[in-house]
């Protein structure tokens, strides 16, 4: 197959840094589209996966999924986009589309196995596919996104992973008027989580071990921000219907199951790389649920979309260029981002 040399920015081994790369984009195919990249978000998952922190990573790796771009081209058999169209590619770049969960539209529970935007085994070029850290990149149309013209294209990068993955979590265990909804931690993923589940018409109720977080959880929109290290706080909180855990480190869940009513659920989406211990009794009695989430399919994921410009929901970011990325990756590493980098990608063809 021919191919497209282009740059990049990736690293060859788990404790090199990021550097200046050229990699290879396949040709279009009758159904692809090429997409400009010009933001790029950097999410907690792509620190796991360049220092191999989850095993399987294949080096070299270029990272990147919260990708904002414009088309620049397109195959011959193309109808959903035109070349100058705002897109987005995130977490899934292919599937079987034959399984009942593509054909449900839960390409990310795919049986064959669902094709990510980097580090996944590539079916067109062998080896594995490389993400947005890149100039373009070029993807079936099925799997690409329109973005609303009215977000802010650099803070509308997150939505495609950190938005998508609150979103979907909130809308499956109904989060809406009427409903308590929890909120472990304000980061990536938490921030997002209050705006939406505010923009939905729950109470929301954030979670916090930061004094420092308590004001900025009600700038969010937060209806309450409970200071989680203070016992008497903790014991006056009334019980939730929806609790979502975002934090990415160990922490005490069955504290949370605790504060669950009858039929609530506790739902993972943060990933720790330890294991969380869980008490039966915090489960059994209540009948709770203790819960995971991982991303959306493509049609949710644009519902998604749609919903946040809708709302006027975007993430809060810091813009950088792509020559600070290994300090951002260094700060992310301390939790030291409000509360989220996104590349302006006009600075990789500085390198």
């Amino acid at each position: 197959m021919k191919t497209k040399n282009i740059k990049a920015y990736g690293t060859l081994a788990s404790d090199a840094p990021l550097h200046s790369m050229n990699i290879n984009r396949r040709e279009l195919q009758p159904h692809d589209v090429e997409m400009e990249i010009l933001y790029c978000g950097i999410c907690h998952s792509d620190l796991h996966q360049i220092k191999n922190e989850f095993g399987g990573t294949k080096f070299p790796i270029v990272p990147g999924h919260e990708i904002v771009g414009r088309i620049a081209g397109v195959g011959e058999h193309v109808t959903k986009f035109k070349v100058g169209d705002l897109a987005a590619v995130g977490c899934i770049v292919d599937s079987c589309g034959k399984c009942e969960y593509c054909e449900e539209g839960l390409e990310q529970f795919c049986d064959d196995g669902v094709t990510f935007s980097f580090n996944s085994p590539d079916k067109y070029l062998g080896g594995v596919t490389f993400g947005g850290f890149s100039e373009t990149y070029v993807c079936n149309e099925k799997y690409v996104l329109h973005v609303p013209p009215t977000l802010d294209l650099a803070a509308a990068a997150p939505l495609l992973c950190a938005g998508i993955t609150v979103y979907s979590p909130l809308k499956h265990w109904q989060a809406g008027p009427g409903k308590k909804v929890g909120i472990l931690g304000i980061g990536g993923l938490g921030h997002l989580a209050i705006k939406i589940a505010k923009a939905m018409g729950a109470h929301v109720v954030v979670f916090t071990t930061s004094p420092s977080k308590v004001d900025d959880a009600k700038r969010l929109g937060a209806d309450e921000a409970v200071l989680s290290s203070d016992t008497e706080q903790m014991k006056r909180q009334s019980k939730l219907d929806i609790i979502l855990d975002t934090v990415s480190a160990a922490l005490d869940v069955n504290v949370y199951l605790n504060l669950l009513k009858v039929d609530g659920t506790l739902v993972l989406v943060g990933l720790p790389a330890d294991r969380i211990p869980v008490g039966a009794f915090n489960i059994v009695h209540g009948r709770k649920n203790f819960a995971g989430s991982n991303i959306g399919g493509i049609a949710e994921t644009q519902e998604m979309l749609d919903f946040c410009a809708t709302h006027n929901i975007t993430a809060q970011i810091e813009l950088i260029k792509m020559q600070q990325v290994n300090e951002a990756f260094d700060r992310l590493q301390k939790n030291d981002v409000h509360y989220r980098f996104v590349i302006d990608m006009a600075s990789l063809k500085n390198n």
